[in-house]
C-alpha cells in the first residue's frame, strides 16, 4: 500500500511563488512508476499539472504551467515536490499529488483515471 500526503499550500499574490511536497509512505511506494500532480478548482474537472517517471526522472508539464512549474522527486526521501512560480489567479485549485503503478503507452499519463492512489489535497489561492 501507498499513502501521500500533501503539504505546502497557502494563499500568495499573483507572482508569488510556493513550493507544494507531497510524502509518500508504505513499502508499495518502490512499485509506483509515475507520480503526478493534479488540481481542481470549482466546477472543473481535475486536470493533470506535471508528472514525473521515478525511474528515469522524465517529466511532463501542461502547456499552461510549462516554464513556471517544476516537478522534482527524492527517491531516498519518498517525497514529490512542485514549485510553483509567477503564480496566477487561475492557479487557484486543490492541489493533489497521486501515483500510478504503471506507465502507459511508455509514458506517464496525464489522465486522472489510470492514477489509483491520491492524497488529500491542499489548497492553492492566488490573489490578483
Amino acid at each position: 500500500q501507498v499513502q501521500l500526503v500533501e503539504s505546502g499550500g497557502g494563499s500568495v499574490q499573483a507572482g508569488g511563488s510556493l513550493r507544494l511536497s507531497c510524502a509518500a509512505s508504505g513499502d508499495g511506494y518502490k512499485l509506483m512508476t509515475c507520480m503526478g500532480w493534479f488540481r481542481q478548482a470549482p466546477g472543473k474537472e481535475r486536470e493533470v499539472v506535471a508528472s514525473i517517471a521515478t525511474d528515469d526522472g522524465s517529466t511532463h508539464y501542461a502547456d499552461s504551467v510549462e516554464d513556471r512549474f517544476t516537478i522534482s522527486q527524492d527517491k531516498a526521501e519518498k517525497m514529490v515536490y512542485l514549485e510553483m512560480n509567477s503564480l496566477k489567479p487561475d492557479d487557484s485549485a486543490m492541489y493533489y499529488c497521486a501515483a500510478d503503478r504503471w506507465r502507459r503507452r511508455g509514458r506517464c499519463s496525464t489522465e486522472a483515471t489510470t492514477y489509483n492512489t491520491w492524497g488529500p489535497g491542499t489548497q492553492v489561492t492566488v490573489s490578483s
